[in-house]
């Protein structure tokens, strides 16, 4: 059998290219020296390898998909699937060269159905478009994504990405319902069912979701969706210090009020949006909490006035609540603008992604800075502070030697402190190649033995997505 550590040339040559243009069609084909380097990187921009990929290909159907990855098998050539690229962790860089598959050209909708609460869909759909289609008939698909404009289902399923409402509405893990997948040889399977319940054999959706392209290629989607709320409304609540604002939190759970979003942004994040994208945001204030409520409008009515009141309690300085559709739009706008905004301040930006348990918060957010001021690195404290998942935005030079040294250093302490904390190193940017040498770190020596043996049961050749996560 195939072990995990196997390493493997890409063999590629003419032959094989003409095969695939064969298979996909010359059109759907980028084989050029120049094309083929923006596929290089992910949205980090991060040079994972010296490697380019072999080829591009923009396979239209999962019968392609098949022939492609039985050809891949057949000589050992990696396969990458990607959608928009906008991971930050290595995810879709093709550290072994070979084959990516780009499915925007697999984008269709292909129901929506109002009866059963579910919709089918291809790899390649926008998440922000898919949003605003089941919205035109009464319903609500829930994940989003800070990027959810070019954010792609495929890739939200290979990361099982979360966002903001992930405190409410949980992340699209909870919301895939069955797939079709092709397997590394080419097999073609059907996981789960276009039903809400469903416990029949082992659950392999949930296993190929969140799994970052490594165990099978998705072609097709069943999702859930839930009927969309009433009426919503956001705020901004001010604080001198992070622990009044983590305190807050902490009161609006304990007096069981369900926002769908908690998000909580630093000053210096604010600080960097305003000058990037101004909207009126105050920067004197060490926190801010985006707090949104959501469903009929008594209860959102109800909510709202009991949240500015904790808030209130726990020292809120100022809080400043949309009253328009305009006003809401201009403050999500901002708050998704925030690593563009980061991107302001250097030539790069790397968005790390740690989970602790909510009551850690403080001490997360105190660490992330410590180790900042050691390493002397621009940071943004940021993130879905209702789950515990922070997203420390890192700005900095990666050609200059000192500090890509210092940023790596920051890094492992970063994860050591997460792990510390009761946390763990991702809640929905994923392993990618970026953490992969950090994995140990959040799992024991049994789950790394089993995650590898399932890795080799799916993918003997190791062919799909290498040097990712194990």
């Amino acid at each position: 059998m195939t072990t995990i550590s196997k390493t493997h040339e890409t063999s590629f040559d003419k032959n094989i290219l003409n095969t695939l243009e064969k298979i996909a069609g010359k059109k759907n084909i980028i084989s050029d020296r120049e094309g083929l380097y923006a596929y290089a990187f992910d949205c980090a921009h991060i040079p994972y390898s010296d490697k380019n990929p072999c080829v591009v290909v923009f396979p239209q159907n999962t019968l392609q998909v098949s022939e492609i990855l039985k050809l891949a098998n057949e000589h050992c050539i990696p396969v990458i699937a990607r959608g928009a690229s906008t991971n930050h962790a290595g995810g879709c860089a093709p550290v072994k060269g070979g084959i990516i598959l780009h499915f925007s050209r697999m984008n269709k909708i292909l129901e929506i159905n109002n009866k059963d609460l579910t919709c089918r869909v291809q790899p390649g759909v926008i998440v922000g478009e898919l949003q605003k289609k089941v919205l035109q008939t009464g319903l609500f698909f829930p994940p989003d994504p800070s990027n959810l404009a070019v954010s792609t289902i495929g890739g939200g399923i290979a990361l099982s990405s979360g966002g903001p409402r992930a405190f409410k509405y949980g992340t699209f893990k909870d919301y895939v319902l069955s797939m079709e997948v092709v397997l590394a040889d080419g097999t073609i399977i059907n996981t789960g069912a276009a039903t809400v319940k469903n416990v029949t054999g082992y659950n392999l959706t949930q296993l190929i979701v969140g799994s970052e392209g490594t165990l099978a290629v998705v072609t097709e989607a069943t999702l859930r969706l839930i009927p969309v709320p009433e009426t919503t409304n956001v705020l901004l609540a001010y604080f001198d210090t992070i622990e009044n604002a983590v305190d807050a939190v902490s009161a609006v759970i304990n007096n069981h009020l369900t926002p769908s979003v908690v998000d909580l942004i630093d000053k210096k994040t604010v600080q960097t949006i305003e000058s990037f994208y101004p909207t009126g945001l105050l920067c004197d204030k060490e926190a801010v909490l985006l707090i949104e409520i959501d469903g009929d409008n008594a209860s959102v009515e109800h909510q709202q006035k009991k949240i500015m009141d904790l808030c209130n309690q726990y020292g809120a300085k100022y809080i400043d609540c949309a009253h328009n559709e305009e006003q809401r739009a201009k403050i999500w706008t901002a708050r998704r603008s925030a690593f563009g905004a980061c991107a302001q301040l250097a030539p790069n930006v790397i968005t790390e992604d740690v989970v602790v348990p909510r009551s850690k918060i403080s001490e997360l957010s105190k660490g992330i800075l410590d180790i900042s001021k050691k390493y002397n690195l621009i940071t943004m404290v940021m993130g879905h502070i209702g789950d515990g998942n922070i997203h420390p935005n890192f700005a900095l030079d990666l050609r200059d030697k000192k500090q890509r040294e210092n940023f790596e250093k920051a890094k492992t302490e970063l994860f050591r402190l997460a792990v510390s904390l009761g946390g763990t190193l991702s809640g929905e940017h994923g392993i990618g190649c970026q953490k992969a040498d950090f994995l140990p770190l959040a799992l024991d020596k049994t789950a790394m033995k089993l995650m590898k043996q399932i890795k080799n049961v799916f993918d003997p050749n190791y062919i799909l997505n290498p040097e990712k996560m194990l």
